[in-house]
């Protein structure tokens, strides 16, 4: 063993993966694999003004099919004994490898589940006037055999994308600058996607096994969210740089910040937030009409990013009893008048017209109250917030 966090959910292992995985004993609940794609052959991309070589390594030079069927099966068929009956395994790829991981999945016996389209939202242009821009990759997820029932958490993922089953096209964001402040990988992956991942294919406690480690994104994903990780990789100077982004979660305000960072989605849906009186927040309960003062005291309207994506309202009095909804129709409101708010046994007493929003009126369980809600003046002042800001990991 390389390294060993105190609290033993962090362990490294430096050398060949082959031979690491046939010497190790312990069965994972998931596997996280982001082999060579075997694309560096002498390739240029823009970077900034600059034309750069995309070549990564040695380790990702360009090989024959046959050798790229051959690697693929042997990390394959000794991961497969490590993986528990009931396991999944997540494999990264472009074009350049992932037909033949698909393959060799198969003939190992793993049943495919789904394979997500990662649908970077902000893409390296690369070179050449002859094809498109390469802006995707896939990530194959599969389960150890036909026979066995893999975890996937349903109810979360659904709440995630709005109360509708999340499909398998992901638009999210390459490594952020955030994410490099211990250096950096030439083929990491953004905190994001593992987030996704972890969260949708595995329970708290639940350990992941990752055969090509680098900079150990998958294990400081699986830290932040309650999980254990097994990490192997032949740099150290690679392993050096996960035990130092491993060392920077053990800070707390940096967990907890990057916990609200890796959750963070530009489409994810958001919550609109209202204070209102126990009286009125009751009555809002019993007829699903959850009214907000339409502007200022001149009467404009302001409406903020993220309005088109508001899926949720949530019902507070100063930060107590706050209560989760989930809206009828997505970024939509009404505007109503005083008059029409009073007939529905209202009673405004502070503007002309308000913003109405409609909702399903049985709340949702499992939400996370931020401390941040209580206000000592302008409660009347709604704000738009991203679902993820309620979501408890401890519960998933």
């Amino acid at each position: 063993m390389y390294y060993q966090s105190e609290d033993n959910s962090f362990r490294l292992y430096h050398g060949d993966s082959m031979q690491v995985l046939r010497q190790l004993q312990q069965q994972v609940d998931v596997i996280f694999a982001d082999p060579p794609y075997f694309l560096s052959g002498g390739g240029k991309k823009i970077q900034g003004r600059s034309m750069v070589s995309v070549n990564k390594g040695d380790w990702d030079k360009l090989r024959s099919i046959g050798e790229i069927d051959e690697f693929n099966r042997q990390w394959i068929d000794a991961c497969k004994p490590l993986l528990k009956d009931n396991g999944t395994i997540w494999a990264c790829g472009t074009f350049h490898n992932i037909y033949s991981v698909e393959k060799c999945l198969k003939e190992t016996g793993f049943q495919i589940i789904n394979i997500i389209t990662w649908h970077k939202s902000d893409p390296t242009p690369t070179w050449g006037d002859l094809h498109f821009n390469f802006s995707s990759e896939f990530i194959i997820w599969a389960r150890k055999n036909q026979r066995s029932k893999h975890f996937f958490n349903y109810d979360l993922v659904k709440e995630l994308n709005g109360g509708v089953l999340m499909p398998d096209v992901w638009k999210l964001p390459t490594v952020g600058m955030w994410e490099k402040t211990c250096g950096k990988h030439p083929t990491q992956k953004p905190l994001r996607l593992l987030y996704r991942i972890v969260m949708a294919s595995t329970r708290v406690g639940e350990t992941l096994l990752d055969p090509f480690a680098g900079s150990c994104t998958t294990g400081i994903a699986a830290n932040l969210l309650g999980r254990k990780f097994i990490g192997i990789d032949q740099s150290e100077e690679f392993l050096q740089l996960g035990i130092r982004r491993k060392h920077e979660i053990e800070n707390p305000l940096r967990s907890i910040e990057m916990q609200k960072k890796i959750a963070e989605n530009p489409d994810e849906v958001t919550v609109m937030i209202n204070h209102a009186r126990p009286k009125t927040k009751a009555k809002m309960i019993e007829t699903g009409i959850c009214y907000l003062r339409a502007g200022d005291t001149k009467g404009s309207l302001c409406v903020t990013p993220g309005f088109e994506r508001l899926e949720y309202v949530l019902l507070h009095t100063n930060g107590e009893d706050c209560r989760l909804f989930r809206l009828k129709q997505k970024g939509c409101f009404q505007i109503w008048s005083k008059e029409t708010l009073e007939q529905h046994g209202f009673t405004p007493s502070h503007a002309t017209y308000y913003i109405v929003l409609k909702f399903d009126n049985k709340a949702l369980p499992q939400i996370k109250i931020p401390n941040n809600l209580k206000t000592r003046s302008n409660t009347f002042v709604a704000k738009v917030r991203p679902l993820s800001d309620f979501l408890d990991f401890s519960q998933y």
